[in-house]
């Protein structure tokens, strides 16, 4: 499940409090047709049939009304329309067998003529909505693949895999980023989290994407990169301040990784106040240490100056580091249990060596992670495995 596959897992499962906004007559379809024209249909006859079936006193045909109404909530336009002339019409027909004395008349005309017409407005209104609803989901998911480009499979040569959660269902994308950018110098891998989330959260994530795939490029040395994000941080938000907005303190924790090319197995790593990755393989699972570098934008805080130390860890054949948010190790349950990250992860290895593999992992993670919590994520959620490709 790298690249395009980590985006289709993610479409097909549902985020939790969330629904697409797909059309309503789009809902109502059987074999790849619309059935939307039936359920209008069937109360159209019905009225018809009870109609004639009641008293000759008690006159329901009237409530032909509804047909139109009915229509113009689950039907498109043309399907209205159709309604809307056709109540009217079997009105005229049906009324019109019934002896003078029992016909309803040319009141109950006008009011199935009216509520046709009505319908015809209503349903203009809503189409026009949700074609407006699906025009900004389209702008939703362009925003996606611009701040979380599509990662090819293999790319930089890696094995990798991800799903992304978003709180902010509307937007589709939140204040998680990640992304792995290769170079002359290595593979570079980030992953993050701004504080916060909404579309202010997404503005950041935006900025520090950008100042990672150069300089994780360009760059030989990745404590240069490191600095290089926490000046692009102090930069977005000292801008920010000067548009006099209230969005200026925030920071950003992250994960900055490295796969030197003359080092195979080793990867090099900068924790900036996040929770550390965790090197699972075949024999277990090792967190890393938290190290002692503080998130990005807050470098005001910092004792020394200078780029931050950079650890470099072995590993050993087979292995996956697993990084997420705090959208996973913060999810609770019922009781208020967080989510046990790294015990669940360690059983189902012990369990099935096959787990390793990241498009295994991240599937394992994610239906853990919304197991626990019930489907109620309080926060955006990412969970993001690679491994070299040998």
């Amino acid at each position: 499940m790298s690249g395009d596959g980590g985006r289709r897992l993610l479409d097909r499962y549902p985020r939790a409090g969330h629904r697409d906004a797909v059309p309503r007559n789009e809902l109502l379809r059987i074999g790849g047709h619309s059935v939307a024209w039936v359920p209008p249909l069937v109360l159209l006859i019905a009225i018809v049939a009870i109609d004639y079936q009641t008293p000759r006193g008690f006159r329901i045909i009237s409530w032909l009304v509804l047909v139109p109404g009915i229509a113009a909530a689950i039907c498109g336009l043309r399907g209205t329309v159709v309604y809307a002339v056709l109540a009217p019409a079997v009105y005229l027909l049906a009324d019109s067998t019934l002896p003078g004395q029992y016909q309803a008349g040319m009141a109950d005309f006008v009011l199935a003529t009216l509520g046709g017409l009505l319908a015809m407005a209503a349903c203009g209104v809503r189409v026009r909505g949700e074609r407006r609803m699906v025009h900004m989901r389209d702008i939703a998911d362009a925003t996606r693949r611009t701040v979380l480009r599509p990662l090819p499979p293999g790319f930089g040569g890696l094995d990798h895999a991800f799903v992304h959660l978003a709180a902010d269902t509307d937007a589709r994308v939140g204040g998680d980023f990640y992304d792995i950018q290769p170079g002359p110098h290595g593979t570079r891998v980030l992953l993050g989290d701004v504080q916060g989330k909404g579309l202010a959260a997404v503005d950041v994530a935006a900025a520090l994407l950008g100042t990672f795939r150069e300089a994780g490029y360009h760059e030989a040395d990745l404590g240069t990169v490191a600095d290089r994000l926490e000046v692009r941080m102090i930069r977005h938000r000292a801008r920010l301040a000067e548009l006099g907005s209230s969005e200026g303190d925030r920071f950003a924790t992250a994960v900055l990784l490295a796969f030197p090319d003359e080092a195979p197995d080793t990867v090099d790593v900068i924790v900036f106040g996040h929770d550390p990755p965790l090197i699972v393989g075949p024999r277990g699972v090792r967190a890393l240490p938290p190290g002692d570098t503080l998130p990005l934008g807050l470098a005001e805080l910092k004792s020394a100056a200078g780029p931050p130390p950079v650890n470099r860890v072995p590993l050993g054949p087979g292995e996956t580091l697993l990084m997420t948010t705090d959208g996973v190790t913060e999810a609770r349950d019922r009781h208020g249990v967080f989510y046990p990250l790294e015990d669940e992860v360690a059983g189902v290895v012990a369990a099935d060596p096959r787990t390793v593999e990241p498009h295994r992992l991240v599937t394992f993670v994610r239906d853990g992670t919304l197991r626990h919590c019930g489907g109620r994520l309080a926060d955006d959620t990412t969970v993001f495995a690679v491994r070299r490709l040998r």
